[in-house]
């Protein structure tokens, strides 16, 4: 891939994205708001949870982007957890909310997470004028989230029917595939869409989405900064970083 300190003239942008066959999304932050629901979720669990841990220091901004953005959700508990130096018990997949487990809190971060969005998400304009241009050029779609949520996000959004691959933190579970920071969920999704690696686009918001397209042999990453810093997703491998999916546009 090539490096770029482009942020939005068309000519940088077009050139990120030229002579490519497909466009792998990230969900949560690229195609809808979701990322700043999820980062409310995490706050709230996390800060409910620490309540009862007095000795450790308390839950912060910084800690989403350090700790859990853009992983698969029980790699964020652990990896939160590990930050504070907390060991619990890993409980089953289907550990009840209440239980103090890895799994028990993930799975009340997602029911926080899914009654706030239960009242429907709204897809970034800018990201959906992008993917219809995409489509209308004849490139193919998919999307690639950690989020075991990803359809039904897409639903909400009205999205569902743009993206005939999805691969989610369930697909992941399914067929054994590490979660992002490494490539190997965008890799699957461009072999479900019978595509070489090499003429995938990955576009992401998260410093582990970017991470993962810079470890594969895709075409480019395109990062989106949605607050996790420009330079922060050049640094982590982002070919050209944008504030809005638009600016790839004429």
């Amino acid at each position: 891939m090539s490096d770029t300190s482009a942020t939005g003239h068309a000519a940088g942008g077009l050139s990120a994205w030229a002579g490519a066959s497909a466009i792998l999304f990230d969900l949560d932050g690229v195609l809808t708001p979701t990322a700043t629901v999820h980062e409310r979720a995490w706050q709230e669990l996390f800060e409910g949870f620490l309540a009862s841990q007095p000795q450790v220091a308390g839950y912060s901004e910084s800690d989403y982007f350090d700790h859990i953005d853009g992983k698969p959700r029980f790699d964020g508990v652990r990896d939160f957890l590990a930050s504070r130096g907390i060991v619990l018990p890993e409980g089953p997949t289907d550990d009840d909310p209440a239980n103090t487990t890895v799994q028990g809190l993930g799975n009340r971060k997602n029911r926080i997470f899914n009654d706030i969005v239960s009242t429907g998400v709204e897809p970034f304009e800018g990201s959906v004028r992008f993917l219809d241009a995409v489509l209308q050029r004849g490139l193919k779609v998919a999307v690639v989230s950690s989020s075991r949520n990803a359809p039904a996000v897409l639903a909400a959004a009205g999205l569902a029917d743009r993206f005939p691959v999805v691969v989610d933190g369930v697909v992941a579970a399914s067929e054994g595939l590490p979660g992002k920071p490494n490539p190997a969920t965008y890799e699957y999704a461009a072999r479900l869409l019978d595509l070489p690696s090499e003429e995938c686009v990955v576009v992401e918001d998260a410093v582990s989405g970017v991470q993962a397209g810079e470890a594969g042999s895709f075409h480019s990453v395109i990062g989106v900064d949605r607050g996790a810093g420009r330079q922060t997703l050049l640094d982590a491998g982002a070919t050209l970083v944008v504030n809005d999916l638009k600016e790839l546009l004429p």
